[in-house]
């Protein structure tokens, strides 16, 4: 991911990278690869879908506390920006689901993403290498291509 790293760019990071990051499993190569994304980015930006979906995932997953739950959603408002879900970001992302037929959770993530001004959204789940409105990069770092 260097060679897109610069510090002007606003990264947008899905469900998905955090929760590899969190969740030790047979894939320690993501694992590592998220967990340096996550140290390694500034200007990180996450939306409160995000948050819900890593949460309910690390409670079923990993057996996180309720305790860990709180300490987690704490450093995601602390650590990062958090964009909330609003009336504009739904409309936007019922829009781009007209366009481009992503999936409805997916548009709900880009709409944010775009309304953050974030230029790369970083997402193992969507289309590498797409590009959004002229503005949003869709990577998967873990693609070797």
């Amino acid at each position: 991911m260097s060679e897109i790293e610069n510090e002007t760019n606003h990264y947008f990071i899905d469900t998905n990278i955090w929760l590899y990051a969190f969740i030790e499993a047979n894939n320690n190569e993501k694992m590592v690869k998220a967990k340096t994304i996550i140290e390694s980015t500034a200007n990180i930006i996450i939306n409160t879908q995000v948050i819900n979906e890593t949460c309910i995932n690390l409670s079923k997953k990993a057996q996180f506390t309720e305790r860990q739950i709180q300490r987690l959603i704490d450093s995601f408002y602390t650590n990062y920006i958090v964009v909330e879900t609003t009336e504009g970001s739904l409309l936007k992302a019922s829009e781009l689901r007209e366009i481009h037929s992503f999936s409805f959770w997916d548009s709900l993530i880009i709409s944010s993403a775009l309304a953050s001004d974030a230029s790369i959204l970083l997402s193992e789940d969507m289309q590498n290498g797409m590009i959004v409105e002229q503005q949003l990069e869709i990577i998967n770092p873990f693609d070797r291509a």
